[in-house]
Formats: C-alpha cells, structure tokens, sequence
C-alpha cells in the first residue's frame, strides 16, 4: 500500500505540538500495512474511511492501485461536518 496526503492533512499535521504530531505521523506510516483504528464512515460519507488517533481523525479513501488517500485531517469535534461542507458539491452529485 502507498499513502498520499492532500496537503491539508500535510498542514494540519505540521501546525500540532510535537506529542500529537508524532502519533499522527507514527499512525500514518502504520497506515501503509493497514494498521490502526480503522472504520468505514456511513452517508453521507459512505466510500470514505476514518482514522482514529486520540482525539484526532484523518479522513481517507482506498483508491486504485493499492493506494490510500488521505483526504482530510481535523479534530474529533469538527472533522465530519467541516468535511460534508467542503465535499458538498461532490456528495450531491454536482461539479467538483
């Protein structure tokens, strides 16, 4: 597996303190054999899935070719709804 990280998740990582940075990283590389706190999100979000860390969630989606893409990272609290309205359009079939 390859993992591919939209540059939002590259620059919510960067902007953490260390402690969480390094457990986000650690839990991106397990990404790559398919380790951690995997589970598929349900509709709207359906086709996507989420990794947990701590209080933390990265947003991704199996693509082809044995990659995973790494769409969007955010806190717990905020991750899902900020994540619908930007993929708004898309969900709803409209242009992207």
């Amino acid at each position: 597996m390859k993992v591919v990280l939209a540059r939002q998740v590259v620059d919510f990582v960067r902007r953490l303190p260390p402690e969480p940075r390094n457990r986000l990283r650690r839990a991106l590389r397990e990404l790559v054999n398919e380790r951690g706190d995997v589970k598929p999100l349900e509709p709207p979000l359906q086709g996507y899935c989420r990794l947990r860390v701590g209080g933390y969630r990265i947003v991704f989606a199996y693509a082809r070719r044995g990659t995973i893409e790494c769409i969007f990272a955010e806190r717990r609290s905020v991750v899902y709804e900020l994540l619908v309205e930007r993929l708004r359009d898309r969900l709803k079939g409209g242009p992207e």
